[in-house]
Parts: structure tokens; C-alpha cells; sequence
């Protein structure tokens, strides 16, 4: 970094902790593979159809079946011999929502957005460097509808919000740029102009996808940061191309973030900071 020197004879390096093993589980990771695959279907599953779709055992996977459903997160039908997620799901999803206040929080915003600007508002959540999660969501009127439910998924470096988990994620250059070569875009930028714009991710506080990941679409994000500085979570605004264009700040726009930062914090829930944390509003404006 400019005007900071460090002295190789004088200053030992560090080395970075060596990641935790992980010792696979393949009963859990076939279970989990399961759930997933029936929240994904539009339709009840049979056994075999889900054998064939996660290459397993008939057996194994009607043993596995069995057990979710008398766990009360997969649901069973007599007659049809096919399997759906059951009740049992809302549970947990119900004590997730609850114990994670960003979507509480974050709600109003997103609303605001979409009701002032006519674009999707989301708030995701970052998982590590392999998803992000849709926590929150506002549509609006507008004729793009996008694919995207409250618990959809998608690839955490792709688009504007994984050039913000990239700049403010802690991750090494080697495991961003590992995770960078497995994306698909509509149209992929170079590795070299990914990494120039996530420098200007950390410059501006804020991220935007022109068409790169979907033709047409315009994607701006800004990163929510934890008490260390790391990316927890993203607030994101979408819309067609001709309806978002980028703008100067004004300090009008700026107002709300404060009030949003310093007003209304969050009992239990680690809010850290908002590097401009609403400077997405600023960004947003709608061509007549």
C-alpha cells in the first residue's frame, strides 16, 4: 500500500491458519442434495425419478426418504407413490427468517426502491463463495419479472453483487479467481476487467452489472458489512437496461442511509456498518 514500507529482515511473515477438514457425511449430503432437489420441482417426485436425478442407489435413496419424511420435511403420497417437501420445512425456514434481522430490516427499503424507481428490490445473503441467498424481495409493476423466490440461489461471485463480496469478502486473489473461471455470463468480462472492477468496487462502495450477466438487465448492489469489515449481505436493484441509469450522489439521497444506520438498529443481530449503504437510491433514476 502507498506510504507503508514493511522490512523483510525485521518483519516475520504470517501464514495464513490451514482451512479446517471437513469430513464428508454422504447420508447428510444425499439428504440435503434430496431437499433441494424437491424444493426445485415444480411437481411431487417418485423414488426413481429422484434416484436417477442425483445418480443414488433406489434403495438408499428410498431409505433416506423415509427417514425425511418421518422427520416431517418431506411429505409422502400414498396414492401417487411420489414425494414433495412438507411443512416441516416451513419450521425451519420460519426460525431462520426470524433470528436473521436483515430482512426485517432492510424490508422498507426495499420497498421504497421498488415503489419509487419500478425495479426488483432484493436483499441477499451471503453464504461463502459458492451462493448467495435471496432473504428479501419487493417487485415491482414493471414487465421484467425475474425467476427469484425468498431462498433462491445463485452463484456468490457472478454479477454486481460477487464483484462486492469480492472487494469486501476477505477472500485471497487465488480463491476469487478459482471461482471466477467456473461463472456463466451472458457476457463474460476478462479476468483482467473483473479485477479492475472490483478496484473500483472498494473505491466507490457500489457495483454494477451492464448486461454482463443477463442481456439487457442492469444489476447495482451495495455490500452490507459485519463488525469486521466483511460483506455479510447486499442490497440489489434490477432493472432493463434503459431504465437504470448511474447519477451524481445527492445529498438529499444520502439522508435516509444515515437515518437507516444510526435510527434503527437491530437488538441480536450484528448490523456492522453500510459502507454508503444506501448510496444505491443515488445511483437509481428513472428515465422519463
Amino acid at each position: 500500500m502507498p506510504g507503508i514500507r514493511a522490512n523483510p529482515d525485521r518483519s516475520p511473515k504470517r501464514r495464513r491458519p490451514p482451512a479446517p477438514s471437513i469430513r464428508q457425511v454422504p447420508a447428510v449430503t444425499r439428504a440435503i442434495a434430496i431437499l433441494r432437489l424437491l424444493g426445485k420441482s415444480d411437481e411431487p417426485l417418485g423414488v426413481n425419478a429422484i434416484a436417477r436425478a442425483l445418480d443414488l442407489i433406489p434403495s438408499t435413496c428410498l431409505h433416506i426418504l423415509r427417514i425425511l419424511v418421518g422427520e416431517e420435511l418431506v411429505a409422502f403420497d400414498a396414492a401417487t407413490k411420489r414425494y414433495s417437501l412438507d411443512a416441516g420445512m416451513l419450521t425451519l425456514a420460519r426460525s431462520v427468517i426470524r433470528r436473521n434481522g436483515f430482512n426485517e430490516i432492510v424490508q422498507p427499503w426495499l420497498d421504497r426502491l421498488s415503489e419509487s424507481y419500478g425495479v426488483t428490490a432484493i436483499g441477499v445473503q451471503a453464504t461463502g463463495l459458492d451462493h448467495m441467498v435471496v432473504v428479501a424481495i419487493s417487485r415491482s409493476n414493471s414487465p421484467l419479472r425475474l425467476h427469484v423466490e425468498i431462498g433462491s440461489r445463485f452463484p456468490a461471485l457472478i454479477s454486481a453483487t460477487g464483484r462486492c463480496l469480492a472487494a469486501f469478502g476477505g477472500r485471497p486473489w487465488s480463491e476469487l479467481e478459482s471461482g471466477f473461471r467456473t461463472l456463466r455470463w451472458d457476457r463474460p468480462p476478462s479476468l483482467r476487467q473483473w479485477r479492475a472492477e472490483i478496484e473500483a468496487v472498494r473505491a466507490n462502495g457500489y457495483s454494477t452489472d451492464e448486461g454482463n450477466y443477463i442481456r439487457g438487465v442492469t444489476i447495482l448492489a451495495v455490500p452490507v458489512l459485519n463488525l469486521q469489515g466483511i460483506m455479510s449481505h447486499s442490497i440489489v436493484a434490477v432493472g432493463v437496461g434503459e431504465q437504470i441509469v448511474r447519477s451524481r450522489i445527492e445529498g438529499d439521497a444520502v439522508l435516509p442511509a444515515t437515518k437507516f444506520h444510526q435510527d434503527e438498529p437491530h437488538a441480536g443481530w450484528p448490523l456492522g456498518h453500510l459502507p454508503h449503504p444506501c448510496r444505491i437510491y443515488a445511483l437509481l433514476t428513472v428515465k422519463p
